[in-house]
């Protein structure tokens, strides 16, 4: 039971700090916030992803190439332009190296407005920080798994953020329903959701990319919407214009 509880806990607080931090914040600027509550929500990211924590800086510019060259060769992470799901997802991971490194040519339009904390970063994203996030699953569960099948969960602990990335990047682009008619294959994913914390209203998402609400209809319930609108009466997040959005007019049937 001790596992279950870690891993349910690991799943909503790693996909807050995706949804909130690097998503929301990082790629496309929907709120603000001072250097302090910025570099506490690096750590917090840190510590809720662990040995798969994706940084912030490399995450915006990734995914706002996705906005831009959606469903295009371009695309980081495209169900178009890949064989299956394994091959999309080795692809992003290259493309997310590349940008990591510096080794792949980057748009200047995709730079701006980013979140930085270079020396943190560095450990961070250290092969020696997931090794060591790594071997503290593996003794916790050496301590705590009272069977053999709890460990089938450990590799979805140590990837849990590739792993929310490609149920909404492959499965809610092939998937779901579409509230938008957008000349892309984004989908939304789940009517009611309770597993994605509002990230699988993907189809919603494209067409207001920079929206701090990714529901729509009244069942859509987006609870990190609320989250925000919550940190804003405590001072901690400014609601202003987005920093930053990328609308393709191609996008669009209307």
């Amino acid at each position: 039971m001790i596992i279950l509880i870690f891993f349910v806990g690991l799943w909503y607080f790693s996909l807050f700090s995706q949804t909130f931090f690097q998503h929301r914040y990082a790629a496309h600027g929907a709120f603000k916030m001072n250097t302090f509550w910025e570099r506490f929500f690096f750590l917090f990211a840190y510590i809720t992803q662990g040995s798969s924590y994706m940084s912030p800086r490399a995450y915006a510019i990734m995914h706002r190439m996705h906005h831009a060259y959606t469903d295009t060769d371009k695309d980081p992470h495209s169900p178009s332009f890949s064989s299956n799901v394994f091959s999309m997802m080795w692809r992003t991971k290259t493309i997310f190296e590349g940008i990591e490194k510096g080794t792949i040519p980057i748009e200047a339009r995709f730079t701006k407005n980013l979140p930085e904390w270079t020396g943190f970063e560095k450990w961070a994203d250290s092969i020696w920080s997931k090794l060591l996030w790594v071997l503290l699953y593996v003794v916790f569960f050496i301590l705590f798994a009272n069977s053999f099948w709890w460990y089938l969960l450990l590799p979805v602990i140590i990837l849990m953020g590739p792993f929310h990335g490609v149920l909404i990047n492959w499965f809610a682009h092939k998937y779901g329903y579409r509230n938008f008619g957008l000349k892309n294959t984004s989908q939304n994913l789940i009517s009611i959701d309770i597993f994605m914390l509002g990230e699988s209203y993907h189809n919603n998402h494209h067409k207001h990319p920079s929206s701090i609400n990714f529901g729509n209809r009244w069942h859509e319930i987006d609870p990190i919407y609320h989250v925000i609108l919550f940190l804003k009466r405590l001072g901690i997040v400014r609601i202003a214009t987005p920093t930053y959005t990328i609308v393709r007019k191609e996008d669009y049937n209307q």
